[in-house]
């Protein structure tokens, strides 16, 4: 390492407020929700609970207030049994009826099974279509959690899960094309994701379609849902029926929502002109009920990032000016970005912001000779300055930042300030 050269001048920009956490707008039990406009109202439906088999609500604005107004399937199909009615989706066909997907327990299998049912308004009531399940394979632990996709030629798809972890199998998640109805099942099944991650603990799950440019994005949970293990993930794919290439890490954790949401799943995604958004679910009151949130999404090349939520963005694939990369084990990724020595030594690495405003910074490092100093600017404005505590080489820890962001892509810029840090990563939130 060399000699410390002397303190930089750099000017301390006004106080900035810190990210955005993701916003509850539903206080109260409303697990696994689905989420549209029809005109100009927002409805939004959850799985059971003591409002009945299909809780819905509205509001003016996804921001809310969201007002309870019943339940909307107030009778299951006849092959159906009460009080396990999970995860609808609701959408309208061109008919102008409104088309319920939900899941039921078959009391002729035992199992969970996927049932529709219609109505002339999206608050219902809705009444079961057929006498029996829509799809119920009892050999692969049932069918669960049923969503809708149309693409641009106006083709409709039911995308569900085998419940596969209930009789201690991994899962599935499943393509199916439909008629314009929503009901008739047209060709075969295509299998789209199967789980097989550590983390994922055999079970994949909720899964929500969407198309952007030219490529399809498969939302899902994965892990167990009763606690902090709950997360929400997504693969790519060019083409609908894939292949389908798993995230290197999950969306939305507890974790990376810094312990704002907890255990954050059962996710849909809102696309509209005026912004995106995800909304999902996460436990509230100790744990007891699963309120819905809402936070903004955008588009980084084709991958999502949400508002809230960290973006891990390695150093070393930063532009690097007079300094140099380490390989190191302890590291993310194995490197590390060193010898960030001299007044003009610097890392600029471009990060993704969903929405223009207030974001946190979190910069992995370690610093092995006293304490250190980095400068930290965006987009070329004036820069503040971050410490560094001594922790020793190879010990990595991580300090904070806040920062204005412009919706889009940003440049963040660390430079040497005083004495030696090695930079590791930075994570968006």
């Amino acid at each position: 390492m060399l000699t410390a050269l002397p303190l930089l001048a750099v000017a301390a920009p006004a106080a900035l407020a810190a990210t955005v956490a993701p916003a509850l707008v539903v206080n109260g039990d409303f697990p696994d929700p689905d989420v549209s406009r029809f005109g100009s109202t927002y409805y939004a439906y959850s799985t059971n609970n003591g409002f009945g088999n299909v809780p819905v609500a509205s509001a003016p604005a996804l921001s809310g207030p969201w007002t309870r107004r019943g339940n909307a399937l107030p009778t299951l199909g006849a092959w159906a049994s009460g009080g396990l009615t999970w995860a609808p989706d609701v959408s309208v066909r061109a008919d102008g009826r409104y088309l319920l997907y939900y899941t039921a327990r078959s009391t002729a299998t035992g199992r969970q099974c996927i049932g529709a049912a219609l109505a002339t308004s999206p608050l219902g009531p809705f009444s079961p279509v057929g006498s029996g399940p829509l799809v119920c394979n009892a050999g692969e632990g049932g069918d669960i959690d049923a969503s809708s996709f149309t693409d641009s030629t106006g083709l409709r798809y039911l995308l569900y899960k085998d419940d596969g972890n209930a009789i201690g199998q991994p899962t599935s998640l499943w393509l199916q094309r439909v008629a314009a109805d929503g009901v008739t099942l047209q060709g075969a099944r295509v299998e789209l994701l199967r789980s097989g991650r550590s983390e994922e603990n055999g079970v994949i799950e909720a899964p929500a379609l969407t198309k952007v440019g030219n490529s399809y994005v498969l939302f899902y949970s994965l892990g167990g849902y009763g606690g902090d293990a709950y997360q929400t993930s997504y693969a790519t794919a060019t083409a609908l029926t894939g292949p389908y290439t798993k995230a290197y890490r999950s969306l939305l954790t507890t974790a990376s929502l810094d312990g704002a949401v907890r255990g954050p799943g059962g996710a849909d995604v809102v696309r509209e002109s005026g912004g995106d958004h995800i909304v999902f679910h996460g436990w509230i009151n100790n744990n007891t009920a699963r309120g819905m949130y809402v936070a903004a999404l955008g588009w980084s090349g084709g991958y999502p990032v949400v508002r809230g939520s960290r973006v891990r963005y390695e150093a070393e694939r930063g532009v690097l000016t007079r300094c140099s990369v380490r390989a190191t084990a302890g590291a993310s990724q194995g490197q590390v970005v060193a010898y960030i020595d001299y007044a003009d030594s610097a890392v600029d690495i471009s990060v993704f912001a969903p929405r223009a405003g207030a974001y946190t910074v979190h910069i992995g490092y370690a610093a092995g000779f006293g304490d250190a100093q980095h400068t930290l600017g965006v987009n070329g404005g004036a820069a503040q300055v971050v410490a560094y505590p001594n922790t020793g080489w190879e010990t990595w820890r991580e300090v904070r930042a806040d920062v204005t962001l412009v919706a889009g892509a940003n440049t963040v810029r660390l430079g040497f300030q005083s004495r030696w840090a090695e930079l590791d990563y930075i994570e968006v939130a």
